[in-house]
């Protein structure tokens, strides 16, 4: 009988190794990991996704400084997103690498931005210079 048990405990186990494993061992992705994103400067979604956090970061900016929409001088302008990286969450997040412009000072920053399309929402989670430029 302890076998029996000890042999079906063990065909389920290679059955759950079977079914796990080609997902990692081809180069998938692991699931709720993150997956990066490939050729950003053409993806549109991905783009309008960047400037998305640009324009929300200067609005909530504006709303910190003096509560509306105030002088716009300061404010960054978006350039490209040059990396992106999605992670299946309650929705989807996006971590992007943008490079926006003040100033005519180009720099870069990290930003996330969970996106929920059965609600038709986005949100911008952060939004900080990235310290790896």
């Amino acid at each position: 009988m302890a076998a029996k048990t000890h042999a079906i405990l063990t065909l389920l186990l290679l059955s759950a190794l079977a079914i796990a494993s080609p997902a990692t061992a081809l180069g998938g992705s692991v699931v709720g990991g993150r997956t990066k994103i490939s050729s950003v400067e053409s993806n549109q979604e991905i783009q309008q996704l960047g400037n998305y956090s640009v324009t929300e970061y200067n609005r909530q900016q504006h709303q910190s400084r003096n509560g509306d929409g105030g002088d716009t001088n300061g404010d960054l302008k978006f350039v490209k997103v040059v990396a992106a990286e999605k992670q299946v969450v309650a929705g989807i997040k996006y971590y992007l690498k943008i490079v926006a412009a003040k100033g005519g000072n180009k720099k870069t920053f990290d930003a996330e931005v969970v996106v929920q399309a059965w609600k038709k929402s986005k949100q911008l989670m952060s939004f900080a210079p990235s310290p790896r430029n």
